[in-house]
């Protein structure tokens, strides 16, 4: 496969760019079940230094977003986590390995912070979601806090 000229940049969620791919994501869920994602997001969670969002682009238009915020829930024996947050590629530019380029994206700069772990919930109708994220080394983990009664979920786990 070709080298993809993905160019990621930091930036804060309520950008035009973030905005516009956090609406598309929002549309995704209701197409998938039924309504957007409700957990609580604080935009001052992906400032420093509490924790980073990040808009990939391809040709100077904004495909890809991915995030992390820093977390309470202690996960693999690691007490400093972050969870990722709304990671998503558009439609046009999925399968090309622009998802596991913001993940490990997302794992380099979280590091780079002093996080130990990184944690994750998807959902049950993203199977491509939870193909990425066990081919990543991620390890399922008991559900957390928003998320921790929802039978849709799948929550997940890796050192970093």
């Amino acid at each position: 496969m070709p080298d993809i000229a993905l160019r990621i940049e930091r930036l804060p969620i309520t950008h035009p760019d973030a905005m516009l791919l956090v609406e598309a994501v929002q549309e995704e869920y209701v197409l998938r079940y039924g309504g957007r994602d409700e957990s609580p997001i604080d935009p001052a969670d992906f400032e420093d230094p509490l924790g980073s969002f990040f808009v990939g682009y391809l040709d100077g238009e904004p495909v890809a977003t991915g995030a992390w915020r820093r977390s309470s829930v202690s996960a693999l024996g690691a007490d400093v986590t972050a969870e990722v947050k709304r990671m998503y590629v558009v439609p046009a530019a999925q399968r090309r390995g622009l998802a596991r380029r913001m993940l490990a994206h997302l794992e380099a700069t979280a590091a780079d912070a002093g996080i130990q772990a990184l944690v994750l919930e998807t959902g049950m109708k993203q199977p491509e979601a939870i193909e990425l994220y066990l081919s990543s080394g991620y390890e399922p983990i008991p559900g957390f806090g928003y998320y921790a009664d929802s039978e849709l979920s799948r929550c997940f786990a890796r050192r970093i």
